[in-house]
């Protein structure tokens, strides 16, 4: 499975300039675990982090004008920083796998003479083969819509021997869009597939209770609206090991004995919940938000195919705070897996952090210029010490020994 190693966001909302991981600029900092959270008060820059993630996806399937026009951020300029004129800025670095070399990208993105967000610089780095210390060298190098791609596989031998000229005729697409879909440049197509498989789950329990007549989905959707239809490609594609699921999800479920799989009259698939203290069961429309959202993230780590980064902003709203660290060591659980995700968690509950160890959670401020500054737990003098006595660092942070002003 695809990981990624760092990140690097500058200009992004209050996302001045922080930094997640290790990047082709700290090379010396420890690249990103399986399992992520990022903690802080409201108004931090949550919400604006797993965006950005977001973003990044948007402007590689739709383009950078229509990623900056969605409705939610309301175009470039209340994206980038207040008072920046600087262009919004990623470095990411990613390995395909355990024995590949790294690669970066460079994305900047900003305005044209018209006012229209464009891509103004675009890169793909990555060492040579037996090459193991100096600069990586560019394998594509874009600026402003022009510049260069290597094609081939990278080998020792062959490195840099065929390079392409190459000339943007839309300057709000990205170059890896294009590029990636040609078999001649397969590491672009190798990344472009693991940034297009970012999942960010936005959980709707309203739009989960839904039942469409017809239809069956590989994958759960953002907001849970097609849960239905997921279920549905499940039971259909792996009927033994769907049984097996709901039988391992009813024992999660606080007050639920058992989870059967009625067919509809009309063909539909129907879930019955059979309760504790109640002889009819429930069915998918009777549950609560709570348990709906429970229920969700369980099938999400359900998937044969998972995505190789999951986001899950704030998983503790509608969940009592007994179930967090269930459901921290759920995504713990699945992360560690052979082909699991990563998950990145933001979230503002200390029973959920209490599940984490120091190394897996960043801590998200803001400063009085009113930029979001990152910093790891386990960097915080005394954290780590207090966390090997047996203090949950969850507790640690409830009482304030992160060392952080209220805010």
């Amino acid at each position: 499975m695809a990981i990624l190693e760092g990140i690097q966001i500058q200009n992004y909302r209050a996302l001045k300039d922080v930094v997640l991981g290790r990047t082709i600029f700290d090379a010396k900092a420890d690249t990103l675990p399986r399992l992520m959270a990022v903690i802080g008060a409201n108004g931090v820059g949550k919400s604006s982090l797993l965006d950005a993630l977001g973003f990044l996806g948007d402007c590689l399937g739709e383009g950078v004008e229509a990623a900056c026009d969605k409705p939610h951020r309301g175009g470039f300029e209340r994206l980038r920083t207040q008072g920046c004129t600087e262009p919004i800025c990623f470095e990411i670095r990613y390995r395909e796998n355990s024995n590949s070399r790294p690669i970066n990208y460079t994305l900047h993105i900003d305005c044209d003479t018209h006012g229209r967000p464009v891509v103004i610089r675009e890169r793909l780095r990555q060492r040579r083969q037996g090459q193991t210390d100096g600069q990586p060298y560019s394998f594509v190098d874009l600026t402003d819509g022009k510049g260069f791609a290597w094609s081939g596989d990278a080998t020792k031998e062959q490195e840099g021997k065929d390079k392409v000229s190459i000339k943007m005729s839309d300057r709000q697409v990205l170059a890896i869009s294009t590029l990636g879909t040609l078999s001649d440049h397969p590491r672009i197509a190798k990344f472009r597939k693991f940034l297009s498989g970012w999942y960010l789950s936005y959980f709707v329990p309203e739009l989960a209770r839904s039942q469409p007549m017809s239809g069956a989905d590989p994958h759960l959707d953002r907001r849970g609206e097609n849960l239905a239809k997921y279920l549905r490609f499940i039971q259909r594609e792996r009927p033994a090991a769907f049984k097996d699921m709901l039988t391992r999800i009813s024992r999660k479920i606080p007050g639920i004995k058992s989870i059967k799989s009625v067919p509809a009259p009309d063909r539909r698939l129907l879930l019955e919940f059979h309760a504790e203290g109640y002889k009819e069961p429930f069915f998918q429309q009777d549950m609560s938000d709570g348990s709906l959202k429970l229920l969700a993230y369980l099938l999400l780590m359900e998937d044969p195919v998972p995505a190789p980064l999951i986001g899950i902003e704030e998983p503790e709203n509608g969940l009592h705070h007994q179930l967090l660290g269930l459901l921290a060591s759920e995504f713990k659980t699945f992360a560690s897996q052979s082909k699991g995700p990563q998950i990145l968690i933001t979230t503002h509950a200390p029973s959920l952090v209490d599940a984490l160890s120091p190394d897996e959670v960043w801590i998200l401020t803001k400063g009085h210029d009113g930029f979001s500054t990152l910093k790891r737990a386990q960097d915080v003098p005394s954290v780590q010490a207090m966390f090997d006595e047996g203090i949950p660092l969850g507790s640690l942070w409830f009482s304030n020994h992160f060392g952080l002003d209220p805010q």
